[in-house]
């Protein structure tokens, strides 16, 4: 999927629809000629660049179509419909072993694409490979096997049009509504979109109507598992593993269920067992890699990560898995294999970015800073082209909050909320300390650690509905309409559906840093609920973030710009819950704690009402599983060599130093 406006707006539509005309007419001259003037207007026209690609090709100027591919691609790198008509070129060319391989990677961007999978087993049956010309035949079966309109869905889908896809979609579940892959798909919209309720609703519909049809299950597995609803993602596991115990791709799954139920053991030996059908599979080592990294032991996997990228050189996920350990050193033949396979032209975007991500960090403790940057701006740019972050939506969101939540909201005559004092929140923004002050309330024996919990942000969406918060209509302006016992079943239903993350300790720590956001919403549906803001000074904080490649979410990292002007807002937000919940939130610098630990511990757990327990101090030996970026940090004690690092890159932050503004000196 590109990264494309969800308008699905291009420009000069009339003259591109021209053009098309006179391409289906056989006269690709003309269609050449109009698509020249419409580039010259809009040189970055997505639609106007392949239909340029593809006359040129017809017409035979064989370079000339590449090099549009090739500016196609750089605007667009997920765009299947562009890697196709690359693989036609070489087709023509008569490359083709470079064909199949850009026909294979068309279909992972956009399995819609029937053409890609009929030049898929023609060259393969050429080449011998038949096993592999069947499994691809057979998916192309299955999606000309789809009504049209569905096809017609997942072409968009896949091409960014999201909306088209909705509206197609939609009209035909209206009129097939318990079809099953119609289902499917409107879920992945609504994925898409963020309307997770909506998704899961359709998924275990469609499950309900089809038991053994495997893809709507792993589809809402996988939707329960965003939702951290793991109790329900286990029975749908447990149904296939049981009716499939020695199917690898069900074994997978299951040892990933075992992972989020803390019961590793279990989970390496379905690993291994799925290694000794596939040995070497790069995707299953490195799922066991990150399994042994939570569980704290390291040298093993390092192990796994190194052997997943043997087995597949340009496996991009293996290498920044090892970057992520944020302790591990890559050698000079590592640096130097990631940076020939980084600047290959057929590399996965994907893999690029990882790559990116892991010679930035190998780079950087090499002390070569300047090299180092290039690799982290170069894979935040590729990032980006992913997401539709727009910093101007958020701060419009945040905004909302400081002018719809205002004292009278709280302070209402008649109680409200659940009364429960399980919960301490660590907000703030990632990478500001959050997982250090997790690990040290975890090490105390009244608290369980659990993990980024998205219930609150889950409730937030909820009582937002299909808009933003920006609309007066939406929340967050409806808290001033609900009622106390509406509050109190919010909070209640907090408590219910955490509990799977819980061991049994009296209080819990939800780490979710994005639910400084709704500070007002826990308030008023958690009263006794304790709120810590984990703060960072603003530039080490904002770059470290810069430097992180996130598994999901966090879309305003990958600019200097945009995380800057995120945590000024952020700022102003947290300004204004001082000044309407006095007191209900504790500011805990990550400075302080690095150089005044027992003094913060204390402070932290006198906020908490916990006795002090020197546990607290030796968190780093806490034996418990940790699943962030900071795994392997805070497995040892505190150390301060990571204050300023900042400072190595600041010829280049700038952007970041001007968004920031008043922030710089204001954050204290």
């Amino acid at each position: 999927m590109t990264g494309r406006d969800v308008s699905d707006v291009e420009p000069f539509t009339d003259q591109l629809e021209t053009a098309k005309a006179h391409m289906q007419q056989g006269d690709f001259g003309s269609a050449q000629t109009l698509l020249k003037l419409v580039l010259n207007e809009a040189s970055d026209s997505q639609d106007g660049l392949y239909m340029l690609a593809v006359c040129e090709r017809h017409l035979g100027n064989f370079d000339q179509a590449g090099l549009n591919l090739d500016h196609l691609l750089s605007l667009s790198p997920e765009y299947g419909r562009g890697f196709q008509e690359k693989a036609h070129l070489h087709r023509d060319r008569n490359d083709l072993a470079e064909a199949l391989k850009a026909y294979q990677y068309a279909t992972q961007l956009n399995p819609a694409l029937l053409a890609s999978w009929d030049f898929q087993v023609k060259i393969l049956e050429g080449f011998g490979r038949l096993e592999e010309a069947q499994a691809a035949r057979q998916q192309r079966q299955y999606f000309q096997s789809l009504p049209k309109h569905l096809l017609a869905v997942v072409n968009y889908m896949h091409e960014g049009k999201i909306l088209k896809a909705e509206k197609i979609c939609r009209q035909f579940m209206q009129h097939n509504p318990r079809h099953v892959e119609g289902m499917r798909l409107l879920a992945e919209i609504g994925k898409r979109f963020g309307v997770m309720t909506d998704a899961e609703f359709l998924l275990q519909s469609a499950v309900e109507f089809s038991p053994d049809n495997i893809q709507a299950r792993l589809d809402y597995i996988d939707i329960l598992r965003k939702q951290q609803k793991f109790e329900t993602a286990h029975d749908n596991v447990k149904y296939l593993y049981d009716n499939q115990p020695n199917n690898p791709l069900f074994q997978s799954h299951y040892a990933l269920d075992r992972m989020q139920a803390g019961e590793y053991e279990q989970a390496f030996e379905l690993f291994d067992n799925v290694l000794e059908k596939i040995p070497n599979d790069p995707a299953t080592l490195t799922s066991k890699g990150h399994a042994l990294k939570t569980y704290g032991r390291q040298d093993e996997a390092i192990a796994s990560y190194q052997a997943a990228y043997r087995a597949k050189p340009d496996h991009g996920d293996a290498y920044y898995a090892l970057a992520n350990l944020k302790t591990y050193k890559f050698s000079d033949d590592e640096i130097s294999s990631m940076r020939k396979i980084e600047s290959q032209t057929g590399l996965s975007h994907q893999n690029r970015i990882f790559l990116c991500f892991a010679l930035a960090k190998a780079l950087e403790d090499k002390e070569d800073y300047e090299g180092a940057f290039e690799f982290y701006e170069r894979g935040n740019s590729l990032k980006t082209l992913q997401t539709r972050y727009k910093p101007e939506i958020m701060t419009k969101e945040l905004q909302a909050q400081i002018e719809i939540c205002t004292p009278d909201l709280f302070n209402a005559d008649e109680a409200r909320g659940h009364e429960a004092p399980d919960p301490i929140f660590i907000v703030g923004l990632p990478r500001a300390g959050s997982t250090l002050l997790e690990q040290i309330l975890a090490s105390h024996s009244q608290v369980d650690g659990t993990q980024e919990l998205p219930n609150i942000l889950s409730l937030a969406h909820r009582l937002r509905g299909r808009g933003t918060s920006t609309e007066s209509s939406h929340y967050p302006a409806n808290l001033h309409d609900l009622s106390a016992k509406q509050f109190e079943e919010f909070g209640r239903a907090y408590i219910e559906d955490t509990k799977y993350h819980r061991k049994g300790a009296p209080f819990f720590i939800d780490k979710m840093p994005n639910n400084f956001r709704h500070i007002g919403l826990i308030s008023l549906i958690l009263p006794q609920a304790k709120i810590i803001d984990a703060r960072r000074h603003p530039m080490a904080c904002c770059f470290s973030g810069f430097k992180q490649l996130f598994a999901e979410g966090q879309e305003f990292t990958y600019g200097l710009e945009e995380v800057g002007t995120y945590y000024r807002d952020y700022i102003g937000l947290m300004r204004h819950w001082d000044d309407v919940l006095p007191e209900k939130v504790l500011r805990v610098h990550y400075e302080d704690v690095v150089t005044d630990t027992e003094v913060q511990v204390r402070r932290l757990l006198e906020f908490c009402g916990l006795p002090f327990e020197k546990e607290c101090l030796s968190f780093y030996e806490t034996d418990r599983s940790v699943r962030t970026a900071s795994s392997e940090q805070v497995r040892q004690p505190i150390y301060t060599s990571g204050l300023e690092q900042w400072r190595h890159f600041e010829p280049w932050l700038s952007p970041l130093k001007n968004a920031l503004g008043q922030a710089l000196t204001e954050y204290r």
